[in-house]
C-alpha cells in the first residue's frame, strides 16, 4: 500500500528532480569560477538539500545517500572546516552526473539501486570531521553544558516573539518508510518556524536509527494546537506532544548532542548555539512567512502539463483548421453570402485556438541551451582548451518538439567548434590571437521562424586540407579541387562520412557530425548554412520553423496533381517567360535581378505525367537553400494556405523529397515536399 501511495508522486518527483539538477548544474559552474562564495555554496546546500529530502520521501535510499554526502561535503566548506578543492569539484560534478543517471532510471520504470555510489560517498566525505553517533555517551559536565545552551535558546526565541517547543512524535508501528516520515515531519516544522535540533539526531533519523518516536525543538509564533495539528495531519504519524520549553527550565536532552548541534531536514541549517533567528535579516520567521506565502500564491497560477496531453490538443486543433477550410470551400461553391459573417466568426475563434495552443506548446530555447555551459566545460577539461561561452537569446521560444530535436544536433556542433575549430592557447597566443576562445550561441526570431547561430574565433575550415581529404577519399578529382573556390571546398565538410579528424576519439573521427546536423535541420523543415575563414573562425546559420504541426505553404500544382511547399523554404514566386530561358552548362537558366538563377523542372524530379512544356509563359517557386538560390518550374501557383502536417506512416516515411502529407479544403490529400533535398540530390 506505502509503494501505491508514493507511486502516484512519481511524476512529480521526477519533474522537482530535473528543476533542482539543472538548479544544481548552473550552481556548480559558478561555484567552480569562486570556491570561496559562500552565497553560491549555501544555496547548492539547500538544492542538495531539497533533493535528497524528496529523495528519502520516494524511499530512493542511494539518490538520498549521495545527496546527503554532497551536501556534508558543502556543509564542511561554508563552516571552513575543509575548503573546497578542484578534485571536490570534480566530485561534486561527478555525484551530479549519477544523480541525473538514476534520475533517468527512475523514469525509465527502474530504481536508483543500479547505481554504485559507495566509493563516491567515501571520497565526499573524507577527511571530514566525524559525525558524532545519535546513541553515543557523553560526560556528566557535557550534558549540563548543553541544558543550559537549551535555556539560552528558549530565552532568545522568546525575545525574538516565537515560543520555544519540544515536540514528541510517535510514527504508527505499520509506517514502512520511518526516514521519509520524519523528513516530512521536520521539514514542516521548518516552514512553521526555526528547527534548533532533534532527536537523535537528524543523520540517526535519515538513517532510520530510532525505533517509532523521535523529539523535535523548533522556535515558531504558532500556538502549541496548531503545531499539534499540523504534524498529526502527516501520514503515519500516530501523535504528537507538544511541550513548551521554558527559558529557566530547559530539560536536558535524552540523547547528549555534541556542543555543535546537527543540523536539521530543512532547507537552511541552524548553526547552534546560536540564536533561532540568524543575523541576517531574512533568517526571522517574521519575514520568511510573507516570503512563503507569495511563493505559494505563484505557484498555484502555474500547472505541469504532460506532453502528450498537448499533442493531442494540437491533433484535434488541426483537424478544425481542416474542416473550417472544408466549410470555406463548400460555402464558397455554394454560394451562400448569408454564412460570411458566421464563417468569419468561426474563423477568428479557430485562429485564437490554434494561436494559443501553439503558444502552450512553445518553450524557450534555454530548455536545451542550459545544458551547454556543462558541455564546455567538461571538453575544456578533456581538450586542455580554455574556450569562454556566449549565450544569446536565450528566452526565444520554439515548439517542445522542435526542442527535443535540435538538441543533439546542437552538441554535434559544439563538439566539433571545440574539437576542430577553437586552438589551444599556446596555438591561439603565437597567431596573436587571446588565449581564451570564443564560442557564441545566439538565437533569436526572424520572421516566422527562429534562428540559432552558432561561432567561433577558431581555425576555421582550412579549404587546401579539405580538397586533399577529399581527393585521398576519391570524392573529388585534382581537376575538380583546381577549380573549385574556398567556398565550395568547406561545404564538402558536410558531406555523409567526411571528417577532418586524423583519428579517432570520442569526440570526433567517426564521420557523423555536420552532415548529420544539415539532414536533421532539413528533416525539421529548416535550412543550414555554414561559412568560414581560415584562422578567423567558423559560422553556423540555422533557421527552424517555430512549430511542426501547422504551417503555411504554398500550394502548387504539377500535372494534375496538388502539392504543398512550407513558406519556410520559398523566397519568392515569378513568372519566367520561354525566351528568358538559357541553357548553361546543360542546365537552363534565366536572369533574376542580374543573378543568374538556375532552373528545374519539377514535374521531371517527381515523375508527374501531364506535365505541359510547350508554355510562353512558366509559373517558378524560387526556393532559397543554404546560401543558393534555385528556380523549381511548376503547371500552376494555387496559392498560399495553412495546412496541417500528416506523417505518411511507417512504410511511406523514408521517400526522398517527401515530408508528410495534408488534407485540403475539397477533402483531397496533398503531399508536402521538402525541395531542400531535390537540391541536395541533384548536386
Amino acid at each position: 500500500m506505502a509503494d501505491m501511495d508514493m507511486s502516484q508522486y512519481l511524476g512529480a518527483f521526477l519533474d522537482e528532480t530535473d528543476d533542482n539538477l539543472h538548479r544544481l548544474d548552473d550552481l556548480l559552474l559558478a561555484l567552480e569560477k569562486d570556491m570561496v562564495d559562500m552565497d553560491v555554496i549555501n544555496e547548492i546546500f539547500r538544492a542538495a538539500h531539497t533533493l535528497k529530502g524528496m529523495a528519502g520521501t520516494m524511499g530512493f535510499t542511494q539518490m538520498m545517500g549521495l545527496t546527503h554526502a554532497m551536501e556534508d561535503r558543502l556543509d564542511a566548506a561554508r563552516k571552513g572546516t575543509r575548503p573546497l578543492t578542484e578534485n571536490d569539484m570534480n566530485l561534486l560534478f561527478t555525484g551530479l552526473d549519477n544523480l541525473q543517471a538514476m534520475a533517468d532510471s527512475i523514469r525509465g520504470g527502474g530504481n536508483d539501486a543500479h547505481i554504485d555510489v559507495s566509493e563516491m560517498v567515501t571520497q565526499l566525505r573524507n577527511e571530514a570531521p566525524a559525525p558524532v553517533s545519535a546513541q553515543s555517551s557523553q560526560p556528566a559536565q557535557q550534558a549540563s553544558e548543553t541544558s543550559s545552551q537549551d535555556s539560552e535558546w528558549a530565552k532568545k526565541a522568546n525575545q525574538e516573539g516565537a515560543n520555544a517547543y519540544s515536540v514528541h512524535v510517535t510514527l504508527s508501528q505499520s509506517c514502512l518508510l520511518k526516514a521519509a516520515r520524519a523528513f516530512m515531519v521536520v521539514n514542516r516544522l521548518e516552514e512553521m518556524g526555526e528547527i534548533y535540533k532533534s532527536e537523535p539526531s537528524n543523520d540517526a533519523l535519515e538513517r532510520e536509527e530510532f525505533d517509532f518516536d523521535f523529539t523535535v525543538y523548533v522556535a515558531t509564533p504558532a500556538s502549541p494546537e496548531e503545531v499539534k495539528n499540523t504534524i498529526e495531519k502527516i501520514g503515519d504519524v500516530q501523535s504528537a506532544e507538544v511541550t513548551e520549553v521554558k527559558a529557566d527550565e530547559a530539560p536536558a536532552p535524552a540523547f547528549a548532542p555534541a556542543p555543535e548541534p546537527v543540523q536539521p531536514a530543512q532547507a537552511e541549517a541552524v548553526s547552534a548555539p546560536a540564536p533561532v533567528s540568524a543575523p541576517a535579516p531574512t533568517a526571522t520567521e517574521q519575514q520568511k512567512a510573507p516570503v512563503k506565502k507569495e511563493s505559494a500564491k505563484k505557484g498555484s497560477q502555474t500547472v505541469r502539463v504532460d506532453i502528450g496531453r498537448l499533442d493531442k490538443l494540437m491533433n484535434l486543433v488541426g483537424e478544425l483548421v481542416i474542416s473550417r477550410a472544408r466549410i470555406e470551400r463548400l460555402v464558397q461553391e455554394a454560394r451562400l453570402r448569408q454564412f460570411d459573417e458566421t464563417l468569419s466568426q468561426l474563423g477568428r475563434i479557430s485562429g485564437d485556438i490554434q494561436e494559443l495552443v501553439t503558444k502552450l506548446r512553445m518553450v524557450p530555447v534555454s530548455f536545451t541551451f542550459d545544458r551547454f555551459p556543462r558541455l564546455i566545460r567538461d571538453l575544456c577539461k578533456t581538450l586542455n582548451k580554455n574556450v569562454e561561452l556566449v549565450l544569446e537569446g536565450e528566452d526565444t521560444e520554439l515548439d517542445r518538439t522542435v526542442i527535443d530535436e535540435i538538441g543533439d544536433p546542437m552538441v554535434h556542433l559544439i563538439r566539433n567548434s571545440m574539437d576542430h575549430g577553437i586552438e589551444h592557447p599556446e596555438e591561439r597566443k603565437a597567431l596573436g590571437k587571446p588565449e581564451k576562445g570564443i564560442l557564441k550561441i545566439a538565437a533569436y526570431q526572424e520572421g516566422s521562424g527562429v534562428v540559432i547561430e552558432v561561432s567561433d574565433d577558431g581555425a576555421g575550415i582550412d579549404p587546401d586540407k579539405v580538397k586533399k581529404k577529399a581527393i585521398e577519399r576519391g570524392i573529388i578529382t585534382e581537376d575538380r579541387a583546381n577549380i573549385m573556390s574556398d567556398e565550395e571546398a568547406q561545404q564538402l565538410v558536410l558531406l555523409p562520412g567526411f571528417s577532418m579528424a586524423k583519428q579517432v576519439t570520442d569526440l570526433s573521427g567517426r564521420g557523423v557530425g555536420m552532415d548529420a546536423v544539415k539532414t536533421k535541420v532539413e528533416a525539421l523543415g529548416g535550412q543550414f548554412d555554414l561559412s568560414s575563414k581560415k584562422n578567423e573562425g567558423t559560422h553556423v546559420y540555422i533557421r527552424l520553423p517555430l512549430t511542426l504541426a501547422i504551417v503555411l505553404s504554398l500550394l502548387i500544382k504539377v500535372g494534375e496533381e496538388t502539392y504543398a511547399i512550407s513558406l519556410e523554404n520559398v523566397e519568392e514566386t515569378i513568372m519566367v517567360r520561354k525566351e528568358d530561358i538559357k541553357t548553361v552548362h546543360g542546365e537552363p537558366t534565366t536572369l533574376l535581378r542580374g543573378e543568374v538563377l538556375s532552373l528545374n523542372i519539377l514535374g521531371d524530379i517527381l515523375g508527374s505525367d501531364g506535365v505541359e512544356y510547350d508554355r510562353d509563359e512558366y509559373p517558378v517557386v524560387v526556393v532559397k537553400i543554404g546560401k543558393n538560390k534555385i528556380g523549381f518550374i511548376v503547371s500552376e501557383l494555387i496559392g498560399q494556405q495553412e495546412i496541417v502536417i500528416k506523417s505518411l506512416g511507417r512504410f511511406l516515411a523514408k521517400i526522398d523529397g517527401i515530408t508528410g502529407g495534408t488534407i485540403l479544403g475539397d477533402g483531397n490529400v496533398a503531399l508536402i515536399l521538402d525541395v531542400a533535398s531535390f537540391y541536395s540530390t541533384k548536386n
